[in-house]
């Protein structure tokens, strides 16, 4: 098996670029785009596929355009023995948009989406019968400052880090 690279060099930079600012562009116009051979480009997002810096290709959805306009971010207190069980129940909520085991207070943060603050009501309700979630705390979002990101972390240099 070969060595796996580590780093993207300005290529690959520049490649995961053109795939962000134009997703359904052709990998024969961004590899003209980028001065490269078509293989080339695939064999770049094959590699970094492979080595999980890509991690979809699919589109990102917009809960809002699909009816859930209001976001909350909730802080469930848990019984340790019970995570595992109420990881499996809170993957079962389709509101339910991320969720993390946290240290410090709490100990696991969601953010949720819903139609209005009385469906994330419910939805919070549905996650306190959960086994194991004794209390929650939650936070409505106003408005998004910055969306979820990762790409500017490809572009730091080794200095930078």
């Amino acid at each position: 098996m070969p060595a796996r690279r580590t780093g993207l060099d300005e290529l690959d930079l520049l490649i995961l670029r053109l795939v962000r600012e134009r997703p359904r562009t052709g990998l024969l116009e961004i590899a003209r785009l980028a001065g490269v051979a078509r293989g080339t480009v695939q064999a770049r997002l094959d590699r970094m596929a492979a080595d999980g810096v890509i991690t979809g290709f699919g589109p990102t959805l917009s809960p809002a355009a699909l009816g859930y306009p209001v976001q909350a971010f909730t802080t469930l207190e848990v019984e340790q023995a019970s995570r595992e069980h109420i990881s499996s129940a809170l993957h079962a909520i389709p509101e339910l948009l991320e969720a993390y085991i946290v240290t410090g207070p709490g100990d696991v943060w969601c953010r949720l989406a819903g139609r209005d603050n009385e469906h994330i009501q419910q939805v919070i309700d549905g996650m306190l019968t959960i086994p194991g979630v004794r209390r929650s705390t939650t936070v409505i979002t106003l408005s998004e400052v910055v969306a979820h990101r990762v790409h500017p972390l490809a572009g730091l240099g080794r200095a930078d880090r």
